[in-house]
């Protein structure tokens, strides 16, 4: 029966995306080689890829679609803050919890949700 492995984010340069998931958003690399860096130590695993087919260059600086799930969302994002990270959206109240917008530095978005709503939010 087939498992879900990895999901792809497509990048222009690689040593910097590196820098961004391991040191800004803090996740374990897993992986590295000519084909880019994996995260995360239990599949699925993020893929970060470097865009050198034209599908992949054309899928760089996009809302990916996934979102990383974070206890303590409001501690995480200002360090992530204090780091640099580009917030599209700070942590805001949602039905479902709070939840932020993050870019990679190629413009890549993605979600950071807690569904823990402390009560100072």
């Amino acid at each position: 029966m087939p498992t879900l492995h990895s999901i792809a984010i497509f990048v222009t340069d690689i040593d910097r995306a590196k820098k961004f998931y391991r040191d800004d958003l803090q996740l374990t690399l897993v992986r590295e080689g000519s084909f880019g860096a994996e995260f995360l130590e239990e599949p699925p695993h993020l893929g970060v890829h470097p865009a050198l087919h034209p599908d992949a260059r054309s899928m760089v600086g996009r809302h990916t679609g996934l979102t990383l799930r974070v206890e303590g969302i409001l501690d995480y994002c200002a360090r992530l803050h204090d780091r640099g990270v580009r917030f599209l959206a700070g942590p805001t109240r949602q039905p479902f919890g709070l939840m932020a917008m993050v870019a990679d530095p190629d413009g890549n978005v993605l979600a950071i949700w807690d569904d823990h709503v402390p009560e100072e939010a």
